[in-house]
């Protein structure tokens, strides 16, 4: 059986500048002033509701956004997930004045905006990257549900996977193989932090490397900080929205073949922000027969 290869979402994403149409998210505060996040409003806001626009199409992790000031401009970041970023800005150049000074690096919280350095006069050409998650967290050891409606489970690739799991943002994922369409279940409560539905799946001599990042997806966000990823699934085939809270055992979308990717599956991984990257993140899972040992498989095992 053909090994499913995983398109490595990049975990250094430029941040785009530019606009396009978008979707409406709205925040506010409930009762106990926990802040909430969703494309609806429901009856627990109280006091002012904002909302938010997120570009349409393809994920983007955040914008860079300048404003001129009397010394030069400011350089604000606005994060468009719902859960937090991590973000460092560069300056092409070696002269560049900063404060503070450059690569400037911060942690910008979900839907919010964060102000990373006044730039001096001199129009220079700034970048900057992010990484989704904090570098603050700190994994817990819990026992994630099994992630499909099936009754069997059917391993492509394990942790170690020589085929696609040798990164460091992957060494601990695991290829599920499922008929495109399987109803994919949340593995642990959390909060829907990002997601992709719009690619459709490859056309016949389509270059591989092209579709590394047009995998569909959900990454969902823990309360400690880590993240858990499912992808390749359908077109239209993320079935929550972004900031809604999902339970373990929940449907959040259905499995396909999207991105770079040989046969129809589930790619699952649970990943924490180290610094500036993604690194995976070992788990232990409940199955359908019991207890599942990803260290102990072989791949194209199960």
């Amino acid at each position: 059986m053909k090994h499913a290869r995983w398109p490595l979402l990049p975990a250094l994403a430029l941040l785009a500048a530019t606009t396009a149409q978008a979707s409406q998210v709205y925040r506010w505060t409930d009762p106990q002033g926990r802040a909430h996040y969703a494309d609806r409003v429901d009856g627990t806001a109280t006091g002012d509701v904002s909302r938010i626009a997120l570009p349409a199409g393809p994920t983007v992790v955040a914008r860079l956004r300048v404003e001129a000031d009397a010394h030069g401009v400011l350089a604000w970041v606005d994060n468009l997930l719902a859960g937090p970023i991590e973000v460092m800005l560069h300056a092409e150049g070696d002269d560049v004045s900063s404060d503070p000074p450059l690569p400037a690096r911060g942690t910008v919280p979900a839907l919010s905006a964060g102000l990373l350095a006044r730039v001096g006069a001199g129009n220079p050409r700034l970048r900057v990257i992010a990484v989704p998650g904090t570098p603050n967290a700190r994994p817990r050891d819990v026992e994630y549900g099994w992630p499909l409606q099936t009754a069997s489970v059917r391993i492509q690739q394990a942790w170690n996977g020589s085929f696609s799991h040798a990164d460091g943002e992957n060494r601990h994922a695991v290829d599920f193989a499922a008929p495109s369409g399987t109803a994919v279940l949340a593995a642990r409560d959390g909060v829907v932090m990002q997601s992709e539905a719009g690619f459709a799946e490859a056309s016949p001599g389509e270059d591989e490397d092209e579709l590394v990042a047009r995998a569909n997806f959900i990454r969902i966000l823990h309360d400690d900080g880590t993240m858990a990823l499912y992808a390749h699934l359908q077109t239209g085939g993320v079935l929550v929205r972004l900031g809604q809270h999902v339970r373990r055992g929940q449907v959040i979308g259905l499995s396909g073949n999207t991105g770079r990717s040989t046969a129809p599956h589930l790619h699952f991984v649970v990943q924490a922000n180290r610094g500036m990257r993604l690194a995976s993140v070992p788990f232990r899972m409940f199955g359908p027969q019991g207890i599942l040992r990803f260290g102990t498989m072989q791949d194209g095992g199960g």
